[in-house]
């Protein structure tokens, strides 16, 4: 089964043009109410296809070559905790994230593991869930006159509203990394002033008026949303300085390297900034799939770019003030296999990944969860998807255990069920 979550995902183009705790102290209401006042964003960094962990942030030196790989340690800025050799930007920021080493889902295929990591529910065939992201976007809402939800350079599968329709898509940025980079159709033609829009607006308007008998489904109800939100982005000052990427110094461009993933980190730190609630930055679809060639791939392209992007990123965001009310959250799927096949490959694996947290009164310099001696099981504090969402919407004010329904009137809590990770929190 195929589970796409892609139905009437809204693309920048369209969005113009359809308009034209309780060991820690610390008990879930408490959380609730603490973070709800602080207005906290989201940037989820995401290793599309499933980063190895025994290559990244759980590497086995004293493993047998079959399964520790061609990679070596290195020493990172907190003692006692090292890093991929490939990653050396990050491991001077390792101050200032958690890495959580006991991530373990029941998905072993990449939709559908991907469904599940991004909804907190195990996928059906009955019913698209609801993205974390697009439920960021129903319960805190647009801020600044900004699209609550972008994802950076577009979409893929299991990211969008599901049972929640289309109005709680995201809104696509497109790579950030090309010259002159601007969203498309974010700017006037250079022959149209505001007063000929507001014109066509009216026009517009009054022959929908004529309509409006015929206009009772969803999807016409997402189309109004999208054509309000669209003029607003249009005419909006906020937007368009958030957007503007090229205006940032050459140098911190290159600290963040002139790659799709380090020039879009750039901009969800710009788009948060700026007021927007949550932030996807992807490579693309399925780039951490290595089941060949998995180390030369990973050396000369998936963790160069990576590593310059997030370390960059925290460190901005900290030098700015920002990071303690922007959550940002590196992940997959899923891991690989700790056993490298005769491809010179890892496969996929569910049992056993690592991702790493920061920000939100996450604290850094910290190792979480524990896999054996090959990263084959954890063997430490193991995470679900259901454990992981339900964490994330309680750092975000949101009651993880909240109600929606279905267009047909199923109740469906936000998650379901999970527990707060232990010790994340400090």
């Amino acid at each position: 089964m195929e589970i796409t979550n892609r139905t009437d995902i809204f693309g920048r183009r369209d969005f113009i043009r359809i308009g034209s705790l309780g060991s820690l102290g610390l008990t879930l209401a408490g959380a609730l109410r603490a973070n709800a006042r602080k207005d906290i964003s989201v940037i989820l960094v995401w290793q599309s296809g499933g980063c190895g962990h025994q290559d990244t942030f759980d590497m086995k030196p004293d493993a047998p070559i079959e399964y520790r790989g061609e990679f070596k340690p290195i020493p990172t800025n907190v003692p006692g905790i090292q890093i991929c050799e490939h990653l050396p930007y990050t491991a001077k920021q390792a101050d200032k994230f958690t890495i959580l080493r006991s991530m373990k889902s029941r998905e072993n295929n990449h939709e559908r593991a991907i469904n599940y990591l991004l909804t907190g529910y195990l996928p059906l065939p009955t019913i698209e869930f609801p993205s974390m992201g697009s439920v960021v976007s129903k319960e805190l809402g647009p801020k600044n006159g900004l699209p609550p939800y972008v994802a950076v350079p577009n979409t893929f599968p299991s990211y969008g509203g599901g049972f929640l329709g289309a109005d709680y898509n995201p809104f696509l940025a497109g790579d950030a990394n090309v010259a002159g980079y601007q969203v498309r159709d974010l700017k006037l033609p250079v022959d149209v002033d505001w007063s000929r829009v507001n014109n066509r607006r009216r026009l517009v308007q009054q022959m929908d008026a004529k309509f409006r008998a015929i206009e009772a489904s969803p999807e016409f109800a997402a189309m109004d949303a999208f054509q309000q939100r669209a003029y607003e982005l249009l005419s909006s000052p906020v937007a368009k300085k958030a957007f503007d990427v090229e205006s940032e110094d050459p140098k911190l461009r290159e600290r963040y390297g002139r790659t799709p993933v380090g020039q879009g980190c750039l901009l969800a730190r710009r788009l948060v900034e700026s007021g927007v609630r949550f932030v996807t930055v992807a490579k693309g679809w399925l780039n951490y799939d290595t089941h060949g060639n998995n180390f030369e791939t990973m050396k000369k392209v998936l963790l160069p770019e990576f590593d310059r992007g997030f370390a960059a990123l925290l460190e901005d965001l900290d030098a700015r003030g920002l990071l303690a009310t922007t959550l940002v959250i590196a992940m997959g799927e899923f891991g690989r296999t700790p056993l490298v096949n005769k491809a010179a490959g890892r496969d996929h694996h569910a049992k056993a990944w690592s991702i790493a947290l920061a920000g939100a009164g996450i604290p850094g310099g910290r190792v979480l969860g524990a896999t054996d001696k090959t990263a084959t099981e954890v063997t430490d504090l193991p995470v679900s998807p259901e454990d992981l969402l339900f964490t994330i919407h309680t750092i975000l004010g949101i009651d993880p255990a909240k109600e929606y329904h279905t267009p047909i009137g199923r109740p469906v809590k936000i998650v379901n069920g999970g527990k707060m990770i232990k010790g994340l929190l400090g």
